[in-house]
């Protein structure tokens, strides 16, 4: 089929899915003893469940491109109950027949990118053996068995027939997102936050609104910390540097705060609510299903409970033990040799080593914490992935700061301090991001090569160079958007909010060191708005989508990092002021003793002052809820008059 229709004279959507069959060896022939051809029979039952398939014959394999009309997305989501809110703010079950009655996307759209790819797995994995007896199909003179009620595409993924399924880029909507997005450079920190919520999902928009606003706020700190920089405040630093130091900690209360507004206005805009809580509702039911009214039951729920909360405290324990007598005394030998050593070139040797084995360590601590997290009653993937971030963050943690610490507190070398600071947070950036966005080009190269050459080699020397003429052959041979650590549980924002926390921490606790810092990273980050959009859109796969619309665990991690910066910036200002010789020890620290408690009031008070939601979200809430407990006592209302007529 061609990709306009599929006789229910619909429109269909654009190509969305993709599946890759293994390339055929040997010439296309009869399995024998009416076996079926397995590819043939494939495509029919992907027609028969409604999808548009259009075949594509490639270099490295067979693709299967498919799209959905309407109508097939709507029957695969009234399947899944997806929950979707109706124009009487009321989230109810999808249903096609009521289709009018429910809220579109922002984009026009029915259903946003998160479900259609829902709809999509639903339907192509949703392909069983109704049939009385088990059905033998063939593929490349190879025979398998397709047994009863058994998914026809995991069996060909078990056989090796299936290499993968991804999803594909829409051509059109990608080309006019790098055009108003990823080289749209002369708007700085603007982005089509709503477009990128139409084409990635919920998860990767989250990201990028928090980059870009994080970003615009950067630039107040930036400005006051270049002025500290350039203008001679003489006797006036005194005051300065202590005003510095509480402008960046009530500058970041109120950023986070300011974010959770945001966060939950763009929810509200994009009807996020009722198909988390629908997620939310179905992974409940899927994992337990059980009456909460009988006792034994809720005895046996809040066992669970609290055996999960005891076996996530030991995996912690383990973790942090771990890190203070494996990693804390390998990072101190480290910092204590590159200071002793005086030959540049034995330091650079050093560093290169400490770098090879710090990366060796990082990867085992990773893999370790995905092993711990198997054996943690966590309520969904959403959850496992938040104690991912927790553990991996502890080793980062340690290997990033443990270092500036040791320069700070045992040597009060702060010019060192400021040399490190300057070398870690624009030479590793900027290589960050070279690295980040060559290694996926790299990648693409050696896959490409390594099809083309194996296809000229099949072909034999009187054959002409194999050229991939397909954009699904080459978006297949493009690297997934996947975490550096626990692929099954993150994907590759793991990478970019690991980048961002690591930046905070360290312009926030080493602000009073170096508070140019902030001019670094506003211009750093304006860059990483550009060449992140391009690593997706250009670089990558197409991400497959998620539902969850926080930043989850990373906001936890930023209130900390202000906390830490609270106690360290006290020290530095400790270091300067007695070094310099402009206070005596004993009325400076009374002072910053003093500062540090009115910081951690500001941090722990001035939260409360801002609402987490604007009025208008509040307000739409109460009206929804008042709305929802009107149409269940009208629906209540009906029954009792049908049960009265009977």
């Amino acid at each position: 089929m061609d990709g306009n229709g599929n006789g229910d004279g619909e429109e269909s959507s654009a190509f969305e899915v993709a599946i890759v069959v293994l390339k055929r060896r040997g010439k296309d022939g009869d399995g024998g003893g009416g076996a079926r051809d397995g590819v043939e029979f494939l495509v029919k039952e992907l027609e028969r469940a409604g999808l548009v398939v259009e075949r594509v014959n490639g270099v490295s394999g067979e693709f299967l491109k498919l799209a959905a009309p309407m109508r097939t997305l709507g029957r695969a989501a009234a399947d899944l109950q997806i929950k979707k809110l109706t124009y009487f703010g009321v989230d109810l079950p999808f249903d096609w027949d009521q289709v009018t009655a429910f809220v579109r996307q922002p984009d026009g759209s029915l259903f946003s990118w998160c479900e259609r790819f829902s709809c999509f797995r639903h339907l192509i994995y949703g392909i069983v053996n109704i049939a009385q007896a088990d059905l033998t199909l063939w593929f490349d003179g190879k025979l398998f068995q397709y047994e009863r009620n058994e998914s026809l595409l995991k069996r060909m993924e078990m056989e090796g027939i299936v290499k993968q399924v991804f999803p594909m880029h829409d051509e059109p909507k990608r080309k006019q997102l790098i055009r108003s997005w990823a080289l749209n450079w002369l708007d700085f920190t603007w982005q089509p936050i709503d477009e990128i919520y139409s084409y990635f999902g919920t998860k990767i928009a989250t990201y990028f609104a928090f980059l870009g606003m994080y970003t615009r706020w950067l630039f107040f700190p930036a400005g006051f910390g270049l002025a500290l920089q350039v203008i001679d405040f003489g006797s006036m630093q005194l005051v300065v540097l202590p005003a510095f130091f509480v402008f960046i900690i009530s500058w970041a209360v109120f950023f986070f705060q300011f974010w959770k507004r945001k966060n939950s206005a763009l929810l509200a805009r994009w009807g996020i609510d009722g198909e988390l809580n629908s997620f939310a509702q179905r992974q409940g039911e899927s994992e337990k299903k059980l009456n909460t009214d009988r006792p034994m039951e809720k005895k046996m729920l809040q066992r669970d409970e609290w055996l999960g909360l005891l076996l996530k405290i030991r995996n912690n324990a383990l973790i942090v033990v771990a890190i203070i007598c494996l990693q804390l005394p390998f990072e101190l030998a480290y910092a204590h040799l590159h200071e002793i050593i005086e030959s540049d070139f034995l330091k650079y040797i050093l560093t290169a080593v400490y770098l090879l084995a710090i990366q060796y360590y990082t990867k085992i601590g990773g893999k370790v914490s995905v092993i711990l997290i198997k054996y943690e009653k966590n309520q969904g993937e959403e959850s496992s992935a938040d104690s991912l971030v927790y553990k991996v963050f502890g080793l980062y943690f340690m290997q990033s700061y443990i270092g500036l610490f040791y320069h700070t507190v045992l040597y009060w070398n702060l010019t060192t301090l400021r040399q490190v600071l300057i070398q870690r947070l624009i030479v590793s950036q900027v290589l960050d991001n070279v690295v980040e966005n060559s290694i996926p080009y790299l990648k693409y190269s050696y896959k490409k090569y390594k099809a083309v050459h194996k296809k000229k080699h099949e072909k034999g020397s009187s054959g002409g160079k194999p050229i991939l003429a397909t954009r699904v052959e080459k978006e297949y041979l493009k690297p997934s958007y996947s975490a550096s650590i626990g692929e099954d549980l993150e994907d590759g924002l793991f990478d970019d909010f690991l980048e961002l926390a690591l930046q905070f921490g360290m312009i926030m606790m080493f602000a009073c060191a170096f508070p140019l810092l902030f001019c670094f990273a506003a211009l750093n980050n304006v860059t990483e708005i550009r060449t992140d959009a391009l690593k997706l859109l250009v670089m990558l796969k197409r991400p497959i989508p998620r539902a969850a619309a926080t930043i989850g665990a990373w906001l936890n991690i930023f209130q900390f990092l202000i906390v830490m910066a609270i106690c360290t910036n006290s020290i530095l200002l400790i270091c300067l002021y007695d070094q310099e010789g402009k206070w005596r020890i004993e009325p400076g620290l009374a002072a910053i003793l003093i500062m540090e408690h009115l910081l951690l009031f500001i941090k722990f008070g001035f939260s409360h002052f801002v609402p987490e939601e604007p009025a208008w979200v509040k307000a739409n809430r109460v009206r929804n809820i008042a709305r929802d407990a009107y149409s269940k006592q009208l629906l209540r209302s009906i029954s009792n008059l049908e049960l009265k007529r009977e």
